[in-house]
């Protein structure tokens, strides 16, 4: 194992001796100009998230709004999977494989500004232009060009997606330099998440008020379009205010992508949390993209009720983020994770009797607000833990084997939720086909989500957390 001595000087059996700087703690005003970053990729990542499949697959209530249908509905691609899940699916699957490329170049990087801040400023531009590109589709009117153009844009999303997050996650591991200050930044940019998620939730609102004058579609594109905008100055607030070599020690890594991969993945604890993450991503992403479908078709209620519900889940979820801080310090991470997966499971199953008989004594509306709260619960713990789990997984690996390379364990967990959300977009555009008029499909999604977060509970119940936090403590 690694050893610091009182010169600076980094030991290990593995490496070469190297000699460190001493570098400053990353003052609270600091903390949050960072979590402003997240702000913005969140703002951007909800759009994606919440409305890409509600635009491009509608249902008959929003048809009847005046929704163009731009691409083939059904299940039009080999018969197997519609377009929108096809291509999405596609685009994440293919992009979890430009993940470790970026993280090797911001591990490798060697630039004068540090090694993630550039990638910060480089990619805020076209990560926010063709966000909103997603939904200009050049045909008015159902056609496979459009499908084409979707399938470029998206692809074009997640790649600028994977420029700005990966070296920006990494940062939560090397701006934090033990264990509480890796969860305090984890905390602060679990609330700048949370806004900005918020904010894409609030959609329906915005454009609501655009619809008179530029009607249904280019209110959308107007709204997702000034979303973008101010995403675009949040994600350029890190790197114009934080010069990271002033708060990171960390050194360029000497090993290849594929080395690092080796590596990253043959640490065991962390095997054994990404495992249970790509399941858990499975099954929230089936639950977000349905959430508007269960509002509308099965509750009966209009489309801007589910931005009251997205706006409560976000509201309560805050609430229980300085208590999930509190609570994870004095009993640990994995415990509070635990719990967590068994509510989220629990509040799946309930979203899969939504406006079913067996709810029948409950009015539609407060089905929803109980759905909301309970989901709440869970969510504060899932936008905070995680990140900090991984930032001492990366962190006790540095320890032990001399290779800062953080940004690798960071696109390593970024593959597993892109290979999560892949199967989730298959999985909830397919079976969401089935009895459409009935709404039966969607409450298959929500039953597959439960019993997949179920799993993942049970993967992530193998997870040695006190094994890593000896590492970091020693």
């Amino acid at each position: 194992m690694g050893h610091v001595d009182n010169a600076g000087t980094v030991t290990n059996a593995n490496t070469t001796t190297r000699t460190t700087k001493t570098v400053k703690s990353l003052p609270m005003p600091k903390v949050w100009a960072f979590a402003v970053g997240q702000f913005g990729w969140a703002l951007l990542s909800g759009i994606i998230s919440n409305w890409l499949v509600y635009f491009y697959q509608p249902d008959s209530e929003t048809i009847s709004q005046g929704q163009t249908v731009f691409v083939p509905q059904g299940l039009a691609v080999l018969g197997v999977v519609t377009v929108v899940g096809g291509i999405t699916a596609f685009a994440r699957f293919f992009d979890a494989f430009v993940d470790p490329a970026v993280a090797s170049l911001s591990d490798r990087c060697t630039s004068k500004s540090g090694r993630r801040m550039p990638f910060l400023k480089f990619a805020a531009l076209p990560l926010a232009l063709v966000t909103v590109l997603v939904f200009w589709s050049p045909i008015n009117d159902t056609s496979w060009i459009n499908g084409a153009f979707l399938f470029v844009t998206v692809i074009g999303y997640y790649i600028a997606l994977t420029f700005y997050c990966t070296p920006y996650n990494a940062l939560i591991a090397e701006l934090g330099h033990d264990s509480k200050q890796q969860l305090t930044i984890s905390t602060a940019i679990s609330f700048t998440w949370v806004a900005g998620t918020a904010i894409a939730y609030v959609a329906p609102v915005i454009w609501a008020g655009f619809v008179p004058g530029l009607g249904r579609v280019n209110a959308i594109r107007l709204t997702f379009t000034i979303m973008a905008a101010i995403a675009f100055v949040c994600m350029l607030v890190p790197p114009l205010t934080i010069k990271e070599r002033d708060y990171v020690n960390s050194q360029p890594t000497s090993e290849s992508t594929i080395e690092s991969l080796k590596q990253t993945f043959g640490d065991g604890e962390f095997r054994k949390f990404v495992c249970s993450d790509v399941v858990y991503w499975v099954a929230i992403t089936t639950f977000q993209t349905g959430l508007p479908f269960f509002v509308t078709s099965l509750l009966k209620l209009p489309e801007t009720t589910t931005t009251i519900y997205f706006v409560l889940m976000t509201a309560v979820s805050v609430l229980f983020y300085m208590p999930v801080n509190v609570l994870a310090n004095r009993v640990g991470k994995k415990r509070i994770l635990l719990v967590a997966f068994v509510i989220f499971t629990c509040a799946f199953a309930f979203a899969g009797a939504l406006g079913s008989g067996l709810l029948a004594a409950i009015p539609p509306m407060a089905q929803g607000l109980i759905l909301s709260i309970v989901g709440a619960i869970p969510m504060a713990a899932f936008g905070i833990l995680p990140q900090a789990i991984v930032a001492n997984i990366a962190d006790a690996s540095s320890k032990t084997t001399g290779q800062d390379r953080q940004g690798m364990f960071y696109a390593a967990r970024t593959f597993a939720m892109k290979m999560g959300q892949s199967v989730a977009m298959l999985l909830f555009t397919g079976v969401s086909t089935i009895g459409m008029a009935s709404g039966a499909g969607y409450r298959i999604a929500a039953v597959c989500a439960a019993v997949l977060c179920g799993i993942g509970g049970v993967v992530f119940a193998f997870y040695n957390e006190r094994k890593v936090l000896d590492v970091l403590e020693s």
